[in-house]
């Protein structure tokens, strides 16, 4: 289900998305393949074939007929005309985890990644779990301590990401990996970047300056431009990072926010369940009482 030109989608999952039960966020990427076909990337792994293998047997159960395998280890492989080939006539590109900073590297300012912004820009879908969600903002978190208080010596990480979002910084395993310490030092850092936490199992999926809640879990945005005073200048490097007034939301599936007034709205659940056409989980309880009363 392809957009307008220039207005591509941007599907951003936190990892370990459901494969086996209503593949509920996969079911969202299978859903704007159309007539296409799908190109899973599996530049981040080093398993590729194993990862190229389930997500295969995934899509396909979803439907999804045309599904292919990028993969190469190497900048030089990213430059061969049989590499590139493989994105020709693709609807979505889906980018698997593993290191971002392989995928970055391996392909940045690449054929590969000219063809990759090309589909976005043209109104396709990217997509990307764990590492290969992090990857399409203009920032991202390459290394930072999980689950301990930031000092201000050992602050976050960033590096350059594929720039297919600006504005924000994706954080993926959030709640799993006690991540949210590590959000706070990027936004006490940079009050103009929004801070996205996405859960596993979690996703959103930004159309228009909006993104969507996906998935049984939730996603968390870190809004730091009314911050009223951070330590993350002048505090010593063994000091504890200090931050007041930012303001945390914990949106759930079907919510939406808006990337511009950086404003929630909340919707029902059923919202996504009913346009991905999956069954609530009370409707077969509720065929089987209405059956029953025949």
């Amino acid at each position: 289900m392809r957009n307008r030109p220039g207005f591509g989608n941007l599907i951003l999952i936190g990892g370990h998305e459901d494969k086996k039960g209503d593949k509920i966020i996969l079911r969202a990427v299978a859903k704007e393949v159309g007539r296409g076909k799908l190109v899973v990337a599996t530049i981040a792994s080093d398993v590729p074939k194993e990862l190229f293998d389930e997500y295969n047997a995934a899509f396909r159960s979803l439907g999804v007929r045309h599904v292919h395998h990028l993969s190469f280890d190497t900048r030089e492989e990213a430059m061969r005309p049989g590499t590139l080939r493989v994105l020709d006539d693709a609807s979505v590109v889906f980018f698997t985890g593993g290191d971002q900073l392989r995928i970055t590297s391996q392909m940045g300012d690449t054929p590969v990644y000219t063809r990759v912004k090309q589909i976005f820009e043209s109104g396709g879908t990217i997509a990307g779990t764990s590492a290969g969600a992090s990857v399409m903002t203009e920032t991202m978190v390459v290394s930072g301590e999980s689950e301990e208080t930031n000092k201000i010596g050992d602050l976050i990480k960033l590096a350059p990401g594929f720039g297919l979002i600006g504005g924000v910084v994706v954080d993926q395993h959030f709640a799993q990996r006690g991540r949210v310490a590590r959000l706070l030092g990027v936004v006490a850092q940079n009050p103009r970047i929004l801070g996205i936490g996405i859960d596993e199992n979690a996703a959103i999926r930004i159309r228009r300056g909006t993104f969507q809640c996906i998935g049984e879990n939730a996603v968390y945005v870190l809004d730091a431009s009314r911050m009223q005073f951070t330590n993350v200048a002048e505090g010593e490097p063994d000091e504890s990072l200090c931050v007041y007034g930012v303001r945390i939301h914990v949106m759930n599936q079907s919510d939406k926010f808006n990337l511009k007034s950086r404003r929630p709205k909340h919707f029902p659940v059923e919202v996504v369940l009913d346009e991905l056409g999956v069954k609530k989980p009370d409707d077969d309880a509720a065929g089987a009482e209405r059956g029953k009363n025949r």
